[in-house]
């Protein structure tokens, strides 16, 4: 949700992570990504971004840092991104056998459209295959990611988490966008502004 300035500083940190670990060592490449994280932060700060997702992100780097340096390995970096990939292909997977596909569900709250499209087999249908997409986005990564956290490969690790971070993202997104529109979701207050303005007198 930090958009694509917030995609893109999600990737930093690991570029700089695995190059520094080559040359100094695990514990300098943990305080550079935790450095770069830090800079982000305070580069949003000044200039008065939202700094939601950099705080977001910061955590996660933390949590990632401290999972490398528990484990002495540098691998260790990318241990808690594989598992939440795979804990979310889970969640949306389930969601999707119990009837409650995840992408409606969550658009529904975001814009105020409740769970009355689940009475509606089509739009059911669609949300169904955008969660569906989500299911493989997730399932992917952490399939991928896994075999070469199990090689110890690094390297091979921190490009396929940018390979597979954003662009896998944007395609999923796409497929959401395209549901919601089909669905006819626009967000409520969109709607309700678009009704007021037709139902004005000429």
């Amino acid at each position: 949700m930090g958009g694509l300035s917030g995609l893109v500083y999600s990737t930093l940190p690991v570029v700089v992570f695995v190059p520094v670990n080559a040359l100094g060592g695990l514990t300098a490449a943990i305080w550079a990504a935790l450095g770069v994280a830090a800079a982000i932060l305070v580069w949003r700060l000044v200039r008065r971004d939202a700094i939601q997702p950099a705080i977001s992100g910061f955590i996660g780097v933390g949590v990632c840092a401290f999972i490398a340096y528990r484990m002495g390995a540098a691998k260790g970096f990318f241990a808690f991104g594989i598992w939440t990939s795979l804990v979310y292909g889970a969640v949306f997977l389930a969601s999707l056998l119990v009837r409650w596909p995840l992408a409606g569900v969550i658009w529904g709250l975001l814009n105020g459209h409740g769970t009355d499209w689940r009475s509606d087999r089509r739009v059911l249908h669609l949300y169904d295959l955008a969660t569906a997409v989500w299911v493989l986005v997730f399932g992917a990564r952490y399939l991928v990611q896994s075999q070469l956290y199990d090689d110890d490969a690094t390297g091979l690790l921190a490009v396929a988490r940018i390979a597979m971070g954003w662009p896998l993202t944007a395609i999923a997104l796409l497929v959401t966008v395209w549901a919601v529109r089909r669905a006819g979701h626009l967000p409520a207050r969109a709607g309700a502004r678009s009704g007021r303005h037709q139902a004005r007198p000429d």
